[in-house]
C-alpha cells in the first residue's frame, strides 16, 4: 500500500472508497473520496480499487451530487427572479428598471485540499463569490482569527474530515472526546462568533461526517452536521452556503430547501432559522470596458 492509493475496507463490505492519507506501521489513515469521513484501518483490511470506484454507495453519492447541483441551480434562478420581481415592483415605473446583484461572500476553510478544489469549482458554477483556504482542522481557529478581519465574509464554512472514534467503548455521542475533529470545529466557530456575534450578520456552516451536531450549534453555528451522526457528502456544506448566499436579506433561508438540496438530507445537515445574505441595488452598474475615453484638450 502507498500514499494516495484508492482503497476500500473489507470488514465494511467495501462500501466507501478512501484514499490513503498516511501510513503508520501496520495502519493507514484514510480520507473519504465522496464523504467527509476520516478513518483508520489495519493495512490487512484494505483492498486497492480502480478509479472511479465501482461500489454502489459511492456511485449513488456521485449521482445524487449531480442531481443536487442541478436542483440548486434551478432554485437559485427562481430565487433571483423572485428578488428581481419584488424590487422592480417598488421602482418608479417612469424609468427603465436596472439593478445589480450582491450575493453573500463565502470564506471556506477546508481540511482537505481536494474537496476545497471541488468546492470552489461549485461556487464558481453557482456565481457565489468565495475565497477558500486549505487548513488542517486543528489550525482552523487560529486561521479564522487572522482571516475574518481581512476577508470580511457574510458566510463562513468550516469543514474537513471528522468521525466518531471507535474507542473508548461504550461511546458517548454527546461528548466531544468521542469525535476525531468536532472539538476543532467548535473552537473555530467560537472564534468566528467572537468576531461577529449576530447570527444574521455572519452565517456559519460547520461540520463534516458524523460531527457533534449539538455542540456545533451551541458554539454558534447556524447550520451544522450531522444530526443523525451519518456520513455527509463532500459538497453538502457548499450547497448550504450557496443557498444562504442567494437568499434575500428580506427572507429566512428555507430549511426544507436546505434538506432537499443537500445530498445527505435531514440526518446529515440541520440548523436554525437564519436570514439570507443576498442584496440587490440600483441603478445598474456601468460596464466601464465599453465606455470611450475622451482625450483632454
Amino acid at each position: 500500500m502507498n500514499l494516495g492509493d484508492l482503497v476500500v475496507r473489507q470488514s465494511y463490505g467495501g462500501d466507501i472508497a478512501f484514499r490513503i492519507e498516511d501510513l503508520r506501521q501496520n495502519f493507514a489513515v484514510l480520507k473519504g473520496t465522496e464523504f467527509r469521513l476520516l478513518a483508520d484501518s489495519p493495512l490487512e483490511d484494505l483492498v486497492r480499487v480502480p478509479y472511479p470506484p465501482a461500489n454502489e454507495k459511492t456511485q449513488r453519492a456521485q449521482v445524487k451530487a449531480t442531481e443536487s447541483l442541478s436542483l440548486l441551480q434551478l432554485d437559485q434562478e427562481k430565487q433571483t427572479a423572485r428578488n428581481q420581481a419584488q424590487m422592480i415592483g417598488e421602482w418608479d415605473k417612469s424609468i427603465e428598471p436596472t439593478y445589480f446583484e450582491v450575493p453573500g461572500k463565502v470564506l471556506h476553510l477546508d481540511g482537505d485540499p481536494n474537496y476545497l478544489k471541488k468546492s470552489l469549482h461549485v461556487y464558481e458554477q453557482l456565481r457565489v463569490p468565495a475565497e477558500g483556504h486549505y487548513v488542517r482542522e486543528a489550525g482552523m481557529a487560529e486561521a479564522l482569527y487572522r482571516l475574518l478581519p481581512k476577508v470580511q465574509p457574510n458566510i463562513v464554512v468550516i469543514t474537513g474530515h471528522d468521525g466518531v472514534l471507535r474507542h473508548p467503548q461504550p461511546r458517548d455521542l454527546y461528548s466531544l472526546n468521542s469525535y476525531k475533529n468536532s472539538q476543532h470545529f467548535v473552537a473555530a466557530i467560537q472564534v468566528a462568533r467572537q468576531y461577529e456575534r449576530h447570527l444574521d450578520a455572519l452565517t456559519i456552516v460547520a461540520g463534516a461526517c458524523q460531527s457533534h451536531f449539538e455542540a456545533l450549534l451551541q458554539a454558534g453555528a447556524n447550520f451544522a452536521s450531522s444530526p443523525g451522526r451519518i456520513l455527509i457528502h463532500a459538497l453538502d456544506p457548499v450547497y448550504v452556503a450557496s443557498k444562504a448566499s442567494f437568499t434575500s436579506v428580506r427572507e429566512t433561508i428555507n430549511m426544507n430547501d436546505i434538506l432537499n438540496n443537500t445530498i445527505s438530507g435531514s440526518q446529515g445537515v440541520g440548523g436554525i432559522e437564519s436570514r439570507g445574505c443576498y442584496r440587490m441595488g440600483q441603478p445598474g452598474l456601468l460596464d466601464l470596458s465599453t465606455l470611450k475615453v475622451i482625450p483632454s484638450i
